[in-house]
């Protein structure tokens, strides 16, 4: 039993580090890293955490500028009704998984920033802006597959995030069957014009069997109307049907957020 055990977890951390290994090697073929955090923000918080957004706003720019970063999202997600799980979602880009994993020199970037305020003022404004929001959840994440194409996201697109469980030795087959399933079946739709993008991410941390989610998938709309009048054209035939099943077989769709993009830092 306690072997078993031990066996468990090295294998998990063998897994995390060199799926890590293998990310840094990877860096230079523009593999995309991304931090999501998602919010709970209750109704009489709603004005604060825009102020407080909005004073992050100007660090998470000095962030792109110096190098650190290399893009910043906010999203609003549906239903997000206080009982519901959480209001919002940041997005946090980086081309380096090491530069995910240490965030940088924050208060250097926010000294750029904000060059009248003075270390003391900076550090109790970064404090108090805890207090607009719960940070419930961090995840770090990387790309490992999405549709080609011309599609730039903007303020007012709809994306459906779909949190997927997946078994850690499962891993392979599952992503096995997004990217020969699923992907060139979403890539017809992107070229139809019917979405705009899709996109797969496999959860680096945290990990384990007691996880919400192992991974990502990410349907991206060019905005309401695209997302209401998309079509899910069925199999083009028995064999393909049973591919599409067996697809779906290798993972649980746990939960699906619908989010708006409300800002873009590039």
């Amino acid at each position: 039993m306690i072997r078993s055990y031990i066996y468990i977890m090295t294998l998990a951390v063998i897994v995390f580090f060199s799926g890590l290994s293998t990310a840094v090697a990877q860096e230079n073929e523009d593999t995309l890293f991304l931090i999501f955090e998602l919010m709970k923000v209750d109704n009489e918080q709603e004005l604060a955490y825009a102020e407080t957004e909005a004073f992050w706003n100007k660090i998470h720019q000095e962030r792109v500028a110096s190098g650190d970063i290399i893009g910043w999202d906010l999203w609003s997600l549906r239903p997000g009704g206080e009982d519901q799980g959480y209001q919002y979602m940041t997005v946090t880009l980086f081309n380096d998984p090491v530069k995910m994993m240490s965030g940088g020199d924050l208060m250097a970037n926010a000294q750029r920033a904000y060059p009248d305020m003075s270390e003391e003022e900076l550090t109790e404004e970064l404090y108090n802006s805890s207090k607009s929001r719960d940070l419930a959840v961090r995840l770090y994440l990387e790309e490992i597959a999405y549709t080609d194409g011309d599609f730039e996201m903007m303020p007012g697109t709809v994306a459906s995030i779909n949190m997927m469980k997946v078994e850690p030795l499962s891993y392979e087959d599952y992503e096995s069957a997004e990217t020969e399933i699923f992907q060139p079946y979403h890539q017809e739709r992107v070229d139809a014009g019917n979405m705009g993008s899709w996109g797969l991410l496999r959860i680096i941390s945290p990990g384990g069997s007691e996880t919400f989610a192992s991974h990502i998938t990410t349907d991206m709309y060019e905005g309401w109307e695209q997302a209401f009048s998309s079509t899910l054209n069925p199999p083009d035939s028995f064999a393909e049907e049973m591919m599409v099943n067996a697809g779906l077989q290798t993972r649980d769709l746990k939960w699906v957020y619908i989010a708006v993009l409300e800002e873009k830092i590039r």
